[in-house]
């Protein structure tokens, strides 16, 4: 049974770059052969879809986030990391990784962006 992780920092300052790792663990799944994703939502919000990694390494992150974000992989831990540059308060959400063979989501990460 698939698992997701999401973890890092729970408070980030105005302007410096979130870090974010989802760790896939259970079964046989391997993030080489599967589409990740993450999603976010704001405190009164709704799901905001950031950016996927597809099964060979290609990765395409939504335009509402510019060049600001980027997603990245490390097989040999079976990790995935979101990286979100220049934060605002804006940023301010519950942070999710969602994929696998039976699309399942992590508990999420709750980031706060303040100073």
């Amino acid at each position: 049974q698939v698992r997701l992780q999401e973890s890092g920092p729970g408070l980030v300052k105005p302007s410096q770059t979130l870090s974010l790792t989802c760790t896939v663990s259970g079964g046989s799944t391997t993030i080489n052969a599967n589409n990740w994703n993450w999603i976010r939502q704001a405190p009164g919000k709704g799901l905001e879809w950031m950016g996927v990694l597809s099964y060979d390494g290609n990765t395409y992150v939504s335009p509402a986030f510019g060049r600001r974000a980027s997603i990245s992989r490390d097989t040999s831990k079976n990790q995935i990391a979101l990286n979100l540059r220049s934060v605002t308060l804006e940023d301010t959400a519950v942070y999710y990784c969602a994929g696998g063979p039976n699309y399942v989501w992590g508990q999420g990460a709750q980031v706060t962006v303040s100073s």
